[in-house]
């Protein structure tokens, strides 16, 4: 009797024992499975409909992922597992190099690819704002605008070199300002040296840019 009771006490716990690890594996497929819904699902959304939403969106890729990632543990034979895995993981990435794309910053245009080598980066808008110029800058940003412009002069074109002429008029507008708000004579002797620099510059290469741009009408 007593062996009767180790006996069924034995495969009681087998029994439990092949249970639980049964219970781990469908519950590591579910896991498996609910990560590879959520790609396709993200995959089926209009990706301007995901726009505001889609740090979220990475978000629980992320989790989800790691969790999938996680469950192939406790599957004993997980290839095919992990092929779904990897191939959710491919269409996701796919997806996400679009939605880069989507979501990156247009490019800025000429005018203000130009504005920003002038003066850096996001200095200058369409408002044509200098405020940010001031007593103790203002040499600086001559010398930038000066210095760049000469580097560059070869590769203008006629239509460039009017934007800096309208460019160098305001930024000359500003220095009367600043001229009021303890500008020192040095830096003034230093700026009005650059500009005796930049006249002849910008009325020699404005007339070459412009011959050609003629000659080029003309073919």
């Amino acid at each position: 009797m007593k062996n009767i009771k180790i006996a069924t006490g034995i495969a009681l716990l087998a029994l439990s024992f092949t249970s639980c690890k049964d219970e781990k594996q469908e519950k590591a497929q579910r896991t498996i499975d609910s990560y590879v819904t959520y790609v396709d699902s993200v995959k089926n959304v209009k990706a301007d409909d995901l726009k505001e939403n889609w740090t979220a969106v990475e978000s629980e890729y992320d989790r989800r992922a790691a969790e999938a990632d996680a469950a192939l543990a406790d599957i004993k034979d997980n290839a095919a597992q992990t092929e779904k895995i990897n191939t959710s993981k491919a269409k996701y990435e796919s997806f996400k190099n679009e939605m880069t794309t989507l979501l990156a910053p247009p490019a800025p245009s000429p005018k203000q690819q130009l504005r920003n080598a002038l003066f850096g980066e996001g200095k200058i808008g369409d408002d044509m704002s200098f405020a940010w110029v001031n007593a103790q800058n203002i040499h600086s940003v001559y010398q930038q605008f000066v210095h760049t412009v000469e580097n560059n002069k070869d590769k203008y074109s006629r239509e460039d070199w009017d934007e800096i002429k309208v460019l160098y008029e305001a930024l000359d507008s500003r220095k009367n300002t600043v001229e009021k708000e303890g500008l020192t004579a040095e830096d003034n002797r230093k700026i009005a040296g650059l500009k005796i620099k930049f006249a002849p510059m910008y009325t020699v290469n404005r007339m070459g840019a412009k011959a050609e741009e003629n000659k080029e009408a003309k073919k």
